[in-house]
């Protein structure tokens, strides 16, 4: 009995330290995140639990695009905007790079569709139809965005120089990487990231009814686009992460792959921001450690060590069956 007690105890003792390698999250202690940067805030106490070059301004790629998301339902709420409003799309609009709609010049859609085609699919075409049509210009649009960046006290780090985040290489505007002058691209903070964020939730929590769905539809194409945040539950795979429901997924050649991921269990909310990560897969699992490491930060102790059971008792009926 004593023997078998301590095959037992031994064996819990090794799969506790598999677990605190493979993923210290789960055991509550910080994960190591490969990525140019990372944060993770808690929505609670708005502290950020967790950072890694919070601070360093990087290309955003679309997760810019939350600036536009933040801009549009401030106007749907104010009765400037309405969401059956038809938006016709220009020349310029329809010959954005990048993932699209496939939006041509003269095609005409409504405020919902465009924002849907932002919020799920990231759909550059879709942004800067929106930014002319609001501002009349894309730079116009621009302006307003950097305004509002102010208001919402980010810093001077974070600087947007289109509506669609992207290089303009990426968005196959004729600048290449060498000739595109540094200055010339959108520029955020992962810790500015984290709190775009978290006002776009707390104002419009409505939002996450559009991040959380798995596809868009736009009727007057009969075209079906599948969300690209793999997070999703919905979505199914292995990237699927209880409780995830949004917020924005962006990837370019001068960044890499890039997230902004949002998660609630039991009533506690997380942001997860990771930036220039190598590749998508790295992007969905960083994002995930670091829910995890929130999560099990965010339990009692009693709680935490119930986690760990949970997490031992999976591992041993698994690893018993393996041997079946």
């Amino acid at each position: 009995m004593n023997r078998r007690i301590i095959i037992w105890a031994s064996a819990a003792l090794i799969v506790v330290a598999l677990l605190a390698f493979m993923n210290p999250g789960l055991l509550g202690l910080r994960p190591q995140i490969t990525a140019g940067a990372a944060v993770l805030l808690d929505m609670e106490s708005g502290e950020i639990w967790m950072e890694n070059h919070a601070d360093k301004p990087m290309p955003p790629a679309s997760v810019s695009k939350l600036m536009i998301e933040l801009l549009v339902l401030e106007q749907i709420s104010s009765g400037e905007l309405s969401w059956n409003e038809q938006i016709p799309v220009s020349k310029y609009a329809s010959g954005m790079g990048g993932i699209t709609l496939s939006l041509k010049p003269g095609d005409s859609c409504s405020v919902r569709e465009l924002f849907e085609g932002i919020s799920v699919y990231s759909a550059n075409d879709a942004a800067v139809a929106l930014a002319e049509y609001m501002a009349g210009t894309e730079q116009a649009f621009v302006q307003l965005m950097n305004e509002k960046a102010y208001n919402l006290g980010l810093s001077s780090d974070t600087v947007f120089m289109n509506a669609t985040g992207l290089s303009a290489k990426d968005l196959g505007l004729g600048l290449d990487e060498e000739s595109a002058e540094p200055a010339a691209e959108t520029r955020m903070t992962a810790r500015d990231m984290a709190k775009l964020a978290a006002v776009l939730i707390t104002e419009y929590p409505e939002v996450l009814q559009t991040s959380s769905r798995t596809q868009m539809h736009l009727k007057g194409k009969g075209l079906y686009v599948s969300n690209t945040n793999l997070m999703l539950p919905a979505m199914g795979g292995a990237y699927a992460y209880d409780g995830a429901d949004g917020l924005k997924t962006g990837y370019d050649s001068l960044t890499g792959y890039n997230i902004v991921g949002t998660a609630e269990r039991d009533g506690r909310r997380l942001i997860a921001v990771v930036l220039g990560a190598d590749s998508y897969k790295n992007r969905f699992e960083a994002t995930a450690k670091l829910f995890d490491y929130g999560f099990n930060r965010g339990l009692r102790s009693g709680e935490r060590v119930k986690s760990i059971v949970q997490a031992l008792s999976s591992f041993m009926v698994s690893d018993e069956a393996s041997y079946r």
